[in-house]
Order: C-alpha cells, then structure tokens, then sequence
C-alpha cells in the first residue's frame, strides 16, 4: 500500500536538546493513525516539521510524496492544538474563508459549509458569531474549517483536547467519516482510549524516540494479561498462584475484615484456568475471577518503562 507520509531518521535539536530522536515511521494512505504519547514526547515537534513548518535537524520527510509539507499544503488540513478562529465571523463564513486560502472558490466553500454543518447537527448555529458558540461546537467548526477544501491529508494535533464526552463521540465519528471518504488521518493525543476506539496504526513516542509502531492488538499483546480475584486470600497466596508474574493488593471496605482484591499479572504464556483450578484446590475463598486483556494505556506504560 502506497504511503501518504513517510519519515526516515528524523531528527530535530534545539540547541543541545534533543525534541526527535532518529523517529522512522509511515502511515499508509486511507488510514487512521493515531501518534500516542505524553506531554513533550515530541508529538507536536514531528507534526510540525510533517507540515513545513520546521525544518528537520536530520532525516528524510514525504508527504504525499513531497520533500517538504509546504509543497502540498492544498492537500493537507491541519488542526492545531492551539485553536482559535475570529470570533466575529459566523461558521459559514470561517469555514469558506479558510477554504478560500486553499484553493477553492469563496461560493463554493460556502456550499460546503453549510452542508457540513449541516452534517454534524451545527445547522441551527450555522449564522451566529463564533464568540457565541460553545467550546465543542467551535472546536467541530474549526475542524470543518481544515478540511472543508477535501485535503487527501488531515492532521489533528491533540483534537479531544479540552473536549466532554458528548463532542468527543461527535468528534470520533467526525474523524471516521474522513476515513471512510479515503483521506488518510493522523492524531496526536496522550489519551489512549480514543486510539482504542479509532485508529488502524498506533505510533508510540516516548522522550522524542519511536518505542512502538504497528496495530492497536499488537501493541496491547506487549503489555502482560492479568487476572482479578476478590475474596478472603492473603496476598501471598495469590502471589503463588500459577503463571503470577508480579501482583498488587488492597484491602475491600466493608463489614468483613481480611477480604482482598487482586490484580495479578500473568507471564506471557500463563494459562488463567490453571491459576483458577489451583486457586481451588488450595481452598482459597475466590469471590470473584476475572480475566483481563491489556489496554492500549497498559501497552505503553510497558513499552516506555513507566513513562507517563
């Protein structure tokens, strides 16, 4: 599959400090990939020398086949983490304004608007000044905004941000939606959950360096499965339980003392059953058992060795 953006040993310094370090990675085209990491990974660094906007200290960017983002800015909608659009105009004529700046006819980008506001339930509030709108509906009209002129390349840098859940949902299916029309995606977010739910690819960066690049179940499978038991066992004893890699306990409130929850985590070829039946046999008083797969968050709090 062809790819709509490819980086090869890219660095980027700032003086002495290293942002990006030797970062490889490509994102096929027609594809929702999410860019995962915490805050100063280097997520915004990359985006912006993906866009032009800085230049890269080493390495090779293409995107969309281009050496550098500026070439193809036409073809690229771009959201940036710090949002503003002027407060005065009214969605209608933001999202035709800055799709003017792109290439496309000021009648036409006004026909878009209003379908897509339409679209995304905005219709009512589509003639209100944006100073008048709340932070979600503002923040989907300045996504309509980046990809109002129909780029083939959307990047989103930390879209959720600042989001309740209600838009948030709105603003995933937002996103794919344009995946479904063939544009291929790009996210940065430190928010594992939204990944979860949409992205293809995931690519994990850790202190400016590539520690993960592949599938959302590839990633999950670094991280250790891990059973749940509750009941009257003594931390020790779940402890020896079969296939335990390392465990963690707490004390359950309530009227009956020495009951404990466990969170065990299991050793990659670990049979849960087996922990199960041994825990029976040795009479242990196992009020609940539950098996747990690991999450996109448990995947990368492995792989970055506990950076948050």
């Amino acid at each position: 599959m062809d790819s709509a953006l490819s980086l090869e040993g890219v660095w980027k310094r700032y003086g002495r400090f290293e942002a990006v370090k030797d970062l490889s990675f490509q994102v096929e085209k027609g594809t929702i990939c999410g860019f995962l990491g915490p805050n100063g990974a280097g997520k915004t660094s990359t985006l912006r020398m993906v866009l032009g906007l800085s230049e890269p200290s080493e390495g090779r960017i293409s995107v969309l086949g281009a050496t550098d983002g500026r070439m193809v800015r036409d073809r690229i909608g771009f959201l940036p983490e710090e949002r503003g659009l002027y407060r005065k105009m009214t969605p209608v004529d933001a999202i035709a304004y800055f799709a003017a700046l792109k290439g496309v006819p000021m009648g036409e980008g006004r026909r878009r608007a209003r379908a897509l506001l339409e679209e995304q339930g905005l219709g009512p509030s589509m003639n209100k000044k944006m100073k008048d709108l709340s932070k979600g509906m503002a923040q989907k009209v300045q996504l309509i905004a980046s990809i109002a002129h129909q780029p083939e390349l959307v990047i989103l840098d930390e879209p959720f941000s600042g989001l309740d859940p209600v838009n948030q949902q709105g603003l995933e299916a937002m996103i794919r939606g344009l995946a479904e029309r063939g544009a291929t995606v790009v996210f940065s977010t430190h928010v594992m959950q939204h990944a979860e739910r949409l992205c293809r690819k995931v690519v994990l960066l850790a202190q400016g360096r590539k520690v993960f690049e592949g599938t959302v179940d590839a990633a999950r499978n670094q991280a250790p499965r891990a059973l749940e038991l509750e009941g009257r066992i003594p931390a020790e004893a779940a402890a020896g339980l079969p296939g335990v890699a390392s465990l963690e306990s707490q004390a359950v409130d309530g009227e009956e003392a020495g009951v404990y929850a466990h969170r065990a985590a299991l050793a990659p070829d670990a049979d849960p059953q087996a922990a199960l039946k041994a825990a029976f046999a040795r009479g242990l008083d196992v009020r609940r058992f539950e098996m747990k797969q690991p999450s996109l968050h448990d995947a990368f709090i492995v792989l970055t060795g506990g950076d948050r």
